[in-house]
């Protein structure tokens, strides 16, 4: 994990309601049904309203029922790429959120929730996801070895998603600990 900051401010506040109604409208069009709240991360990245509205087909299709992947492999990507960016406000989120669903337990919590936790403790292909993420935050690559073991799991298209879905939650790890996005109440901790 990214060491904590010394002033956990948020660097860019999340906007307050009320909100002017094309904001409100965006924010709602951002927030899943199931959200107790309006998430603070949604609140930041609407500060700019272009960006946020263009982000909103991406992350659908990452998390939505359309994605070649399935559940328990794009949260297990989320999670680790999370710990290993140190960005517990989105892990957070995530374990919170899709934990149960995606049938983890208490070793997959621990392991998932530090940067090195060990990842003989997972399940293999679980253990190639998390190696996968490894190697793409440590290098920007995978090597020969590891993408032959993802290969035999996964189609090319899956990879491919697998790689964008890593990639993806870099930015939003990137959004969160830069603008020290708050963290939720109702979200899980590390």
């Amino acid at each position: 994990m990214a060491p904590v900051a010394p002033d956990s401010t948020p660097r860019i506040p999340p906007l307050e309601a009320p909100y002017p109604d094309t904001i409100g409208e965006l924010l709602r069009r951002m927030t899943p049904p199931q959200a107790p709240e309006v998430l603070a991360l949604f609140r930041v990245m609407a500060v700019n309203p272009a960006l946020a509205e263009r982000t909103l087909d991406l992350g659908r299709y990452l998390l939505g029922r359309k994605a070649a992947i399935g559940l328990r492999e794009r949260e297990i990507v989320i999670l680790r790429v999370c710990a290993r960016c140190g960005a517990e406000y989105e892990w957070g989120v995530h374990w919170t959120g899709f934990a149960d669903a995606a049938g983890f337990s208490e070793t997959d919590r621990r392991v998932m929730a530090s940067a090195d936790g060990d990842l003989s403790l997972l399940a293999p292909r679980d253990r190639l996801l998390a190696s996968m993420v490894d190697q793409l935050h440590d290098g920007s690559d995978v090597d020969d070895a590891l993408w032959q073991a993802l290969n035999a799991h996964w189609s090319h298209a899956q990879l491919v998603e697998l790689m964008m879905l890593a990639g993806w939650y870099h930015a939003v790890s990137y959004v969160c600990n830069a603008a020290r996005v708050p963290l939720e109440k109702w979200a899980a901790r590390w």
